[in-house]
């Protein structure tokens, strides 16, 4: 429980994420943002130039702290797989990183249940460069998709080392810390706020043109294409007063 909650408190990122608000708020949005990742076209993305794909994985691949792929995500996994010659990595926040598991043991596990390699590191997101996902993949980072469910954490680390970024919603807040439900709501008022203000994402070097986002898109029929791009905010349960306090709090600078 102690690892759990420590975890959950990401001091960096809640630093840098004041910084993102004052000054960098595009860094904040991603540039495609999806229910969950059976609608991304994989081919589509590695024939436009990206050479591997980077993910989350709570509530991106799996539920939080559990050892299986969702249902949801199993077939989008298995043909990312296949687009992208097995170049997938986890970077986890707790799995892999040196502060929560020193020795790999909670690493080798993941790989073992869900069959991705896991990225040793030392830095949580959204701290830190790309240079460990630079040497495992050997390409520069703005060749790689980041993919996971957090703006604070996957999508900041994902555009501030200029990488495609990807932001499914969450499977459930069941099994969440407080602290995580109560961090997603602020980031998700203040991100839906942000895009009322006109701010846009930050632009990718292999997709200069916005309107070919959508391209990367499956299945545009099922659902709403201009919810699926932009990422309008999607219905989730109420955020807790606490969330609802610190939102109000930061709006005379926000």
């Amino acid at each position: 429980m102690l690892q759990r909650l420590g975890q959950s408190f990401n001091s960096a990122g809640v630093a840098l994420f004041a910084k993102v608000a004052l000054r960098d708020r595009p860094l904040a949005l991603p540039h495609l943002s999806v229910a969950d990742i059976r609608w991304i076209d994989w081919s589509r993305l590695r024939a436009a130039g990206f050479e591997g794909c980077v993910f989350d994985k709570d509530n991106t691949l799996t539920e939080p702290y559990q050892l299986e792929v969702h249902p949801h995500a199993r077939d989008s996994l298995a043909r990312c797989m296949a687009a992208f010659n097995g170049r997938l990595v986890l970077y986890s926040n707790s799995a892999g990183l040196k502060q929560f598991d020193p020795d790999g043991a909670e690493a080798a596990a993941l790989e073992a249940a869900l069959g991705v390699p896991v990225l040793r590191h030392t830095e949580k997101k959204p701290a830190g460069g790309p240079d460990d996902m630079e040497r495992h993949f050997g390409c520069s980072a703005e060749k790689l998709i980041m993919v996971g469910d957090r703006f604070l954490t996957d999508i900041v680390f994902g555009n501030r080392n200029r990488m495609l970024t990807i932001r499914p919603a969450p499977f459930t807040s069941k099994g969440e810390p407080k602290a995580v439900w109560a961090a997603r709501a602020i980031e998700q008022y203040f991100v839906d706020r942000w895009r009322g203000q006109g701010v846009k994402p930050p632009p990718h070097p292999l997709v200069p043109d916005p309107d070919r986002l959508s391209g990367f898109l499956r299945h545009p029929d099922e659902c709403s294409l201009s919810c699926l791009v932009i990422g309008l905010a999607i219905p989730g349960p109420p955020p807790p007063a606490a969330a609802l306090t610190a939102v109000f709090y930061f709006l005379p600078v926000l």
